[in-house]
């Protein structure tokens, strides 16, 4: 194997090795939850949208949807197939936008996504609660800590990548 070779392999190691780490917090972060009126506030929304930034759509969709799934699964099943695909769709649109709108403004084009990820997320949950529940009333009791919860995931993740520089820092290793 050539010199290109290692490299692109290292390359594709590293993505990895990046997805899993990350869904592993995702995991972890959707086991810790605060209690709310009408369930549990979570902090999980943070690592998707952070990851959902940095990485393509597929390996977004993993730690999104795979992650929140696996960390229903282990702590709150009734929810699994609800986060597998809300926040599944939530990763994908973010990364699709991070990654292919407006490439001249990069921040702007993770802003939006993470808006309509953010808008994903809460209809997605909503629906998926009034449907688990066979309740709108339940969904709605929710709305407002759901609203909360994704604003404060897109916000902080956000200010990881492009404040912060996990952004830069992703790339810079990414591309060596």
């Amino acid at each position: 194997m050539g010199v290109k070779g290692e490299i692109m392999n290292r390359s594709k190691t590293l993505k990895l090795c990046i997805a899993a780490i990350l869904m592993a917090l995702n995991i972890v972060m959707s086991s810790f939850s605060i209690p709310v009126p009408g369930g549990h506030f979570y902090l999980n929304d943070i690592v998707i949208c952070t990851s959902a930034i940095l990485l393509d759509p597929f390996y977004a969709f993993m730690v999104g949807g795979v992650g929140a799934f696996l960390g229903d699964f282990f702590f709150y099943p009734v929810a699994m197939f609800v986060s597998l695909f809300t926040h599944g769709l939530q990763a994908i649109v973010i990364s699709i936008f991070s990654r292919r709108i407006l490439k001249n403004h990069p921040v702007l084009a993770s802003g939006l996504g993470v808006f309509i990820g953010a808008v994903i997320m809460v209809v997605g949950y909503s629906l998926g609660r009034a449907f688990i529940y066979s309740t709108p009333e339940y969904a709605i009791l929710k709305l407002p800590y759901q609203i909360l919860q994704a604003v404060i995931g897109a916000v902080v993740a956000m200010i990881l990548c492009w404040k912060c520089g996990l952004k830069k820092l992703y790339i810079n290793k990414h591309s060596k």
